[in-house]
């Protein structure tokens, strides 16, 4: 319920993510990617072919002064999801360039026709950045690339231009889906801020909130589900793939046949 593919900052292609779920057997997926919505028509054909019932998804980033990332399913006015996704694309457009731009300060030519030739007509995100710095020999890995030039407080880092937690999830209610707080480990906020939290974003229409994921403990999704029941908020599972970009991680979390709502996503198990 939380993958994302090469159409974003996964190295895997919509039908390899589903020949290697068809192998694990796994009977439900969501493509995630970040912030767009292009692999899904793919992603839905691919798994299809292997009887895989697979759930239209996005994770659209928001802005904030700490991480909040917007997990959305099954869209049945996904035009209006795209609509309001362009102003998203436009300002990674401009990010990209000031990145470019920053990295010239720091002697490193990358020009924006490199970069996008890196990212294959896909989204142009920081990974893709970090793979260009590597093959030009300017960083050893990934995470030497984003330490050295990419992460917050690196020299060349942008901030992300994007819509607030709670516009996102009126976004994707208005897209006819089903908006769940991604990964709430990486917000950083001690329970009580998190459900203080929780409860705007119920405000807005936030349906669900990722109890277990491969950024927690099983202590932590112990407690994200005592949340999640106390919000009465839908609980949902994700490893949050993304192939090679994140290594150690595999495909697919194991629940009960019963852990959700499924036919609200419009899956009959």
């Amino acid at each position: 319920m939380h993958l994302h593919s090469t159409f974003s900052d996964g190295t895997c292609t919509p039908g390899e993510i589903a020949a290697r779920a068809a192998v694990k057997r796994i009977s439900v997926l969501a493509l995630t990617d970040h912030d767009n919505l292009d692999g899904v028509p793919l992603f839905k054909r691919e798994c299809e072919k292997r009887s895989i019932k697979a759930v239209s998804g996005v994770e659209l980033s928001s802005k904030c002064t700490f991480t909040a990332h917007i997990l959305g399913y099954r869209f049945g006015k996904p035009e209006i999801l795209e609509d309001a996704l362009k102003w998203v694309v436009q300002r990674r457009n401009e990010r990209n360039k000031l990145i470019c731009a920053r990295l010239a300060e720091q002697g490193i030519d990358i020009s924006a026709q490199e970069i996008a030739s890196e990212a294959g007509g896909r989204v142009i995100g920081r990974p893709h950045f970090a793979s260009l710095l590597i093959k030009k020999g300017y960083a050893v890995d990934s995470r030497d690339a984003f330490s050295k030039y990419l992460a917050r407080g690196a020299p060349a880092y942008v901030p992300r231009d994007a819509y607030s937690p709670g516009d996102c999830v009126r976004i994707i209610r208005e897209a006819g889906g089903l908006p769940v707080l991604a990964h709430p480990s990486l917000t950083g906020l001690e329970s009580g801020a998190l459900e203080d939290f929780l409860e705007d974003l119920k405000g807005a229409g936030l349906w669900g909130l990722e109890c277990f994921s491969s950024h927690c403990s099983p202590e932590d999704a112990f407690k994200y589900l005592r949340i999640a029941e106390r919000r009465s908020l839908h609980p949902t599972a994700g490893s949050d793939f993304h192939g090679g970009n994140r290594q150690g991680v595999s495909l697919g979390v194991q629940v009960s046949e019963t852990f959700m709502p499924w036919a609200r996503l419009g899956i009959v198990l």
